[in-house]
């Protein structure tokens, strides 16, 4: 009997591994990228604000898909505050122009801000204190770092427009939903300002509060039940960017004292997730992991130098390259790639493992383009250069060029070459050592004097 209990037992949990097992698989063939041809992308829904504008790309795009992501690039005006809401993804939020204020609520962290507010009641002022957990400030080319589930909200505190390009990670494992990107507001009624079908709604979200009972509400926050219908914002038509009339009036230290206390803990030893670095500047051109004075520049962010992409599986590349330079041929190893293009133009070719390039074109400002891992890229900077951001999916993404210093051509041995390639030995050399540089390539003469242009990789 004892036997037939545990015959019953053991083939019930083999019958339970195998569905475990089919539906993992199933969701792996879900997410294999199924793509023969890459192209730039645009954004393809615009929604407008109070104060701004959120563009949104296709979610349902192959290329999109492929690399497990959602993208959005919000504009937000002076005074603009852009509401309260966290979604199911961690995400990386890059600035592309202007600065702001981040504010983050983190779980369990305390409240080490504090201000005092002066009012008049009457004909008595009265001083009241409010305190807050710690807001920080951010500037053009600083990348932000979120991860899932953490309510944050962002504000425009300069005098022109902030323009952030942001990239959740929806295939990423703190998201156990689906791999959708689904917002969480916690302010404003967003969802009256969303245009698509009702899937595409239902995905975007709604006020949370607005789904609970207002007495529910009232009880839970010991207020009026007229202060609990503000907070469900039924009527509120401003969307999820609304403006600040007079400014907020926020605590924070000095600038000077800011960086300071970012210095102190640069080097990797974050104690808990309230005391923890969430953005590093990767635009200052000091700071570059490759530098041509007369190829441009690229900037790396990773776990090494922020350690919460450690958590966030998530890692990014600031590239800069002058007129007619190029980036070396080459191949992510362990990551997707999604490339935003920030400034300039150029063409780009991505190759993957077919006889023919998945991309051969153009690139300007405002254009998203995914390179699927292992797919080899080639870039090369129009008249005006190129700038871009590459948001990878992988913590500590590795390149492996083709071409230059560090590459596997020059890794080979000659012999190796000449047979493969049926080459001489002198072709062999040339092709090994011409290029001495290591992935940012200097224009040659005729490229400079106006010959088409060649192509770069990401």
């Amino acid at each position: 009997m004892a036997n037939s209990s545990l015959l019953s037992i053991t083939l019930c949990l083999l019958f339970l591994c195998n569905i475990c097992l089919s539906d993992r698989q199933s969701w792996q063939q879900q997410s294999e990228c199924q793509i023969q041809n890459l192209n730039p992308l645009e954004a393809a829904r615009r929604i407008q604000h109070e104060a701004g504008v959120t563009e949104v790309w296709d979610q349902n795009n192959d290329q999109i898909e492929c690399a497990g992501v959602a993208v959005t690039r919000h504009v937000i005006e002076p005074r603009g505050l852009l509401l309260p809401s966290f979604n199911n993804a961690p995400m990386l939020v890059y600035v592309i122009q202007g600065q702001g204020i981040l504010g983050t609520m983190l779980p369990g962290c305390p409240e080490t801000y504090q201000s005092f507010q002066q009012s008049q009641e009457g004909r008595q002022a009265q001083r009241s204190r409010d305190q807050h957990q710690k807001v920080r400030q951010f500037r053009q080319g600083d990348i932000i770092a979120l991860p899932a589930g953490i309510a944050h909200w962002s504000y425009n505190n300069g005098n022109d427009q902030l323009l952030l390009v942001v990239v959740h990670d929806t295939s990423n494992n703190d998201n156990q939903l689906d791999r959708n990107l689904r917002r969480f507001f916690l302010a404003g009624s967003p969802q009256q300002q969303q245009a698509g079908s009702f899937r595409e709604q239902e995905r975007s979200g709604n006020n949370v509060f607005q789904g609970f009972d207002t007495q529910i509400l009232a009880e839970a926050f010991a207020v009026s039940t007229d202060t609990a219908r503000k907070l469900q914002s039924e009527n509120d038509r401003r969307g999820n960017i609304v403006r600040v009339r007079d400014g907020l009036q926020l605590t924070r230290p000095p600038r000077l004292e800011e960086e300071e206390e970012r210095e102190m803990r640069s080097n990797g030893l974050e104690e808990t997730l309230c005391s923890m670095r969430f953005g590093e500047n990767i635009d200052d051109s000091e700071r570059a992991d490759v530098y041509s004075s007369r190829g441009g520049r690229i900037s790396t962010l990773n776990s090494h130098n922020l350690p919460i992409l450690r958590q966030l599986q998530l890692s990014a590349e600031r590239g800069v390259l002058y007129r007619n330079a190029m980036v070396s041929p080459l191949w992510t190893i362990n990551a997707h790639s999604v490339l935003y293009v920030i400034r300039g133009s150029g063409r780009i070719q991505i190759v993957g493992n077919s006889n023919r390039p998945a991309f051969d074109g153009q690139v300007r400002q405002g254009q998203l383009l995914v390179v699927p891992q292992n797919f080899a890229v080639v870039k090369q900077a129009g008249e005006q250069g190129l700038e871009w951001i590459s948001f990878k999916t992988n913590d500590l993404a590795k390149i492996s060029p083709l071409a230059g210093r560090t590459s596997v051509i020059r890794a080979m041995p000659e012999e190796v070459l000449m047979n493969a390639y049926q080459i001489s030995r002198d072709e062999a050399r040339r092709l090994k050592y011409n290029r001495q540089e290591v992935t940012v390539f200097s224009p040659t003469r005729s490229s400079s004097q106006g010959r088409p242009s060649v192509f770069t990789i990401v």
